[in-house]
């Protein structure tokens, strides 16, 4: 019988629901949301189980945290977790696309964006391509150069490849020395039960040819270039002696983006484990979501997305016949809509609920 350490105690956690998505290219996307509160998405990154990250010792933590004062949205990155694993295409432009079409499956419109990692560069590249939608961003441990884009020798470039190797030959193995490797550069501070638990989750999360294909992948990510057309308040968050990712990455995307603020965490894990770190860590983050994000106002939660779509354009001051064009609706359909909304909200015209849109933090799409 296969041993499996997938299984920690820990507080009980908030209920989840995971639903799924089809990617621009068929391949089916898992996407789960937990918590209440404003909306934080959290762009992808391999690694990732969406039902097991709750029993880690190493994820369990952030997963409470972050759920506990907003909707918290996660899903598995293409090729891993329960996500589909057999797909033809694990590129950044599909990455790109999948955040996408998790944020059209939620019919939202302007929501709180985190990356973590490799997830820091999709968060970017979204965020320049879309800077109508993401309010406010959260960026840790992230990059926006792979190994190979800031790589200055051939031993540096060799040292890429072998790990690739790595992953090829012994990331499906039951002995876990070659993961092992990965682990100790991802968590070095973690306990015994830590890294024994990331192990598994490795061999769980996705097959060695898709472990050697991301990180192929993620050593060509160069997004230095978008750094400039990010335009939301960012915060960037970075492991003082991180061995994944240098920490002079972090300091690169902080400086290329404008008004950025950084964070540098006392801590040598990559991912943060519950440790002192952790504490500064969701502290500064909760904060800036705080201070960045308007104000929940329960009056809201009734509101379908589409409501929601009609009555940010609303507050942006549209008339139904722009809100039509939009949308692409009939301006007959807008009405209806309308109607629905001012009764959810107990207004009886547009110009009440205009208001107490904009007191909330509708109508801020074109700012």
């Amino acid at each position: 019988m296969q041993k499996s350490y997938l299984s920690a105690a820990g507080p009980p956690r908030p209920r989840q629901e995971i639903r799924f998505a089809r990617g621009h290219d068929q391949v089916q996307l898992a996407y789960a949301m937990s918590g209440s509160g404003p909306l934080l998405i959290k762009a992808a990154t391999w690694l990732s189980h969406l039902e097991y990250d709750w029993e880690s010792p190493v994820w369990r933590h952030v997963l409470h945290g972050l759920s506990a004062n907003a909707t918290f949205v996660r899903y598995d990155e293409r090729g891993c977790g329960l996500s589909d694993w057999e797909v033809d295409d694990l590129g950044f432009d599909s990455w790109l696309s999948d955040l996408e079409t998790v944020v059209d499956a939620l019919s939202t419109e302007r929501f709180g964006l985190l990356g973590i990692s490799q997830g820091a560069s999709i968060a970017i590249a979204y965020a320049a391509k879309h800077p109508d939608r993401v309010s406010h961003m959260v960026l840790h441990g992230g990059y926006a150069r792979g190994r190979l884009v800031r790589s200055n020798t051939a031993l540096q470039r060799e040292e890429a490849e072998m790990m690739c190797k790595l992953a090829e030959l012994g990331w499906g193995k039951e002995d876990a020395s070659f993961r092992q490797f990965f682990t100790s550069q991802f968590i070095p501070g973690g306990s015994a039960e830590q890294h024994r638990w990331f192990n598994e989750l490795e061999r769980i999360s996705s097959s060695p040819a898709n472990a050697a294909r991301f990180m192929r992948e993620f050593n060509r990510i160069d997004v230095t270039h978008l750094l400039a057309e990010v335009r939301c308040p960012t915060l960037v968050l970075h492991s003082m002696r991180d061995l994944r990712v240098p920490f002079a990455e972090g300091r690169l995307i902080a400086s290329g983006i404008r008004g950025a603020r950084f964070v540098p965490i006392d801590s040598g894990n990559h991912l943060l484990l519950d440790e002192p770190g952790w504490a500064h860590w969701l502290a500064e983050v909760r904060r800036f979501l705080s201070a960045a994000a308007p104000a929940h106002d329960p009056v809201f939660d009734a509101l379908t997305g589409r409501e929601r779509q009609l009555l940010e354009l609303l507050a942006q001051g549209r008339d139904n016949a722009q809100i039509a064009a939009t949308l692409g609706l009939s301006e007959k359909t807008v009405r209806n809509h309308l109607t629905s909304v001012f009764a959810k909200l107990e207004v009886d015209n547009r110009g009440r609920a205009i208001v107490l849109a904009r007191d909330s933090g509708f109508g801020k799409l074109t700012a």
